[in-house]
C-alpha cells in the first residue's frame, strides 16, 4: 500500500475510533475496540493485539488472529524492545532480529508500540504481525502512535 493511501486508511480508522472510543473509557476495553477495528481494516495484519505490562512481564490481552505467547520473556523480542527504548520498533525481517520470539511461524515483519498510561509509564504495548516482509513503516509507527494515545485520553 503507497504512502497516502496508507495514511488516508489510518485517518478513516483513526476518526472512527476516536468516535466509538467515547462511549467507554476502560482502557482495557478501548485496546479490544482498537484490536478489532485495525484487524479487519487493515488487511495485512496477521496479529494485532496488546500485551499488558504487569511488573516485569507482558502478558497477552485483547487480540485477533492466531493464537499468541501468553507471556514474554524478559528483555526478549520486539515488544520488549519497544518497552526498553520507549519507541516503537518497526521490524522489516522478524526472523533477522536477534531475539525475535516467534508465537507463530508465519509472521514475517512486526511493529510494536509502546502505550503510555496518563503517568508517562508503560501500561501495554500494541504489537502487530504481517506474514509479509517490509510490511511496516514509519508511516505505520507514526498513526498507530496517534491511535493508541487514546486509550487513556
Amino acid at each position: 500500500m503507497d504512502k497516502n493511501t496508507k495514511e488516508s486508511r489510518y485517518s478513516r480508522i483513526n476518526k472512527q475510533l476516536e468516535e466509538l472510543l467515547t462511549k467507554c473509557d476502560i482502557p482495557l476495553a478501548r485496546m479490544a475496540t482498537i484490536t478489532a477495528v485495525l484487524h479487519y481494516k487493515m488487511k495485512s495484519f496477521f496479529w494485532t493485539g496488546f500485551y499488558l505490562k504487569r511488573g516485569d512481564n507482558l502478558i497477552v490481552a485483547t487480540y485477533q488472529g492466531p493464537l499468541a505467547c501468553m507471556k514474554l520473556e524478559k528483555h526478549k523480542g520486539v515488544c520488549w524492545a519497544s518497552v526498553i527504548e520507549n519507541k516503537a520498533i518497526v521490524v522489516p525481517n522478524v526472523h533477522e532480529f536477534p531475539g525475535h520470539v516467534a508465537c507463530d511461524s508465519r509472521s514475517n515483519s512486526e511493529i510494536a508500540i509502546p502505550v503510555f498510561n496518563q503517568k508517562n509509564e508503560v501500561a501495554a504495548v500494541l504489537d502487530i504481525d504481517s506474514r509479509e516482509y517490509s510490511n511496516f513503516d514509519e508511516t505505520d509507527a507514526s498513526e498507530l502512535t496517534k491511535i493508541i494515545r487514546l486509550i487513556y485520553h
